[in-house]
């Protein structure tokens, strides 16, 4: 499966993005782009001192992102993004239009689980009470999927591209 489209895998910290983002651009054929690249050094010290972003941290965070979705229209990426809110959402489509969204969705007694284990990020899991309160599910009107997070990680992606294929924008 290769596709044109950009595809933003998004959820709360701790969900897999990491992890996911790049076995599902290898699936579709396409370059993968880690979104915590695209933080200025001061959204990293703010979140690893445990102190949640705000909206005027995120903008430029945003901008950037959507600065490569838009570089790699109808080429096709995949690039790991919270995108927690739908106005942030939003930023992005402005910025390349057609940006497809994989939700990965977890119960947050299993993202804190997995929080909890993940050795070398910079998130801690006392912030993740603020990005489930964040967190805005995809509307029906947005281009994309929620896919839960259970199970292995290929499973995972397996399921993100089938979702994926049932959209029009996919193919």
């Amino acid at each position: 499966m290769r596709t044109p489209h950009v595809v933003v895998v998004m959820g709360v910290a701790g969900t897999g993005k990491t992890t996911i983002g790049p076995l599902l651009a290898a699936r579709l054929g396409v370059p993968y782009a880690e979104g915590d690249d695209f933080h200025p050094e001061a959204n990293i010290a703010k979140m690893s001192a445990g102190t949640p972003l705000d909206d005027t941290d995120r903008w430029p965070w945003l901008d950037a992102i959507g600065a490569w979705a838009h570089g790699r229209d109808g080429l096709g990426g995949v690039v790991s993004c919270s995108a927690l809110k739908r106005a942030y959402r939003d930023r992005l489509r402005a910025a390349a239009p057609g940006i497809v969204f994989v939700h990965l969705s977890g119960d947050r007694t299993l993202v804190e689980d997995r929080m909890s284990h993940r050795q070398g990020h910079f998130m801690p899991t006392a912030l993740l009470d603020s990005q489930f309160a964040t967190l805005q599910p995809l509307e029906a009107d947005e281009a994309g999927v929620s896919v839960g997070v259970s199970g292995e990680p290929t499973e995972i992606a397996e399921r993100a591209v089938a979702a994926l294929r049932g959209l029009d924008r996919v193919s």
